[in-house]
């Protein structure tokens, strides 16, 4: 009897320590990207082809990985319960590279060894966050790139330039503040690729 009401006991402990442990917040996961950088343009190209390498994109720290950044003046947090499928740098340059591809622009992208007249493309991301005028507004999705296009030969500078993109996300909700980023990182890769087409177009021509 006593064995019986120790097991009892037992049993009701356990029980009561499963009920104390608390499930994770579940997690949505969201991707960027999707939206055509040139759809609707009707762009095409009848310029030759400048070849160019793309180096690997730098990311600001805070921005890097999964997590969604979020900047309220000098206040910086990550959106609770919503994360990128894949690293945000990935999913930018994933979307520049289409970019590139779907623009009809003069640029080739290079895989391999670069031509005589090759350039290299250095595109360095210094904001991508989710902008707050005040807590609780409606953010916009701001990116900042700094682009720089150089000889590979003698390390020459070809071209610079800095590309600012701000797009409202209507309402402070994860789904409109991840449209806004879509549509945000559409726009840079648009601006991008047209960019590196003309100032690569100017260089290999003069």
């Amino acid at each position: 009897m006593i064995r019986s009401a120790l097991v009892i006991a037992a049993a009701s402990v356990a029980l009561s320590g499963c009920a104390l442990l608390s499930s994770p917040d579940p997690v949505q996961l969201y991707r960027f990207g999707g939206a055509s950088a040139f759809a609707g343009t009707g762009a095409t190209s009848a310029c030759p082809d400048v070849h160019v390498s793309m180096r690997r994109i730098d990311f600001p720290e805070a921005a890097r990985g999964d997590r969604i950044l979020a900047v309220t003046g000098a206040e910086a947090a990550y959106i609770k319960g919503a994360r990128w499928v894949s690293p945000a740098e990935t999913l930018f340059e994933e979307a520049l590279r289409n970019a590139f591809l779907d623009g009809g622009t003069c640029t080739v992208l290079s895989n391999g060894p670069l031509t005589r007249d090759g350039l290299l493309l250095s595109v360095d991301v210094r904001r991508f966050e989710a902008d707050y005028a005040a807590p609780g507004a409606v953010p916009n999705a701001s990116i900042v790139v700094l682009l720089r296009l150089v000889r590979p030969g003698d390390r020459s500078i070809v071209a610079e330039d800095r590309i600012t993109v701000s797009e409202s996300a209507g309402e402070n909700r994860q789904s409109g503040i991840v449209a806004a980023f879509d549509r945000a990182t559409a726009e840079a890769s648009r601006q991008i690729v047209l960019w590196t087409d003309q100032q690569g177009f100017q260089a290999t021509t003069k």
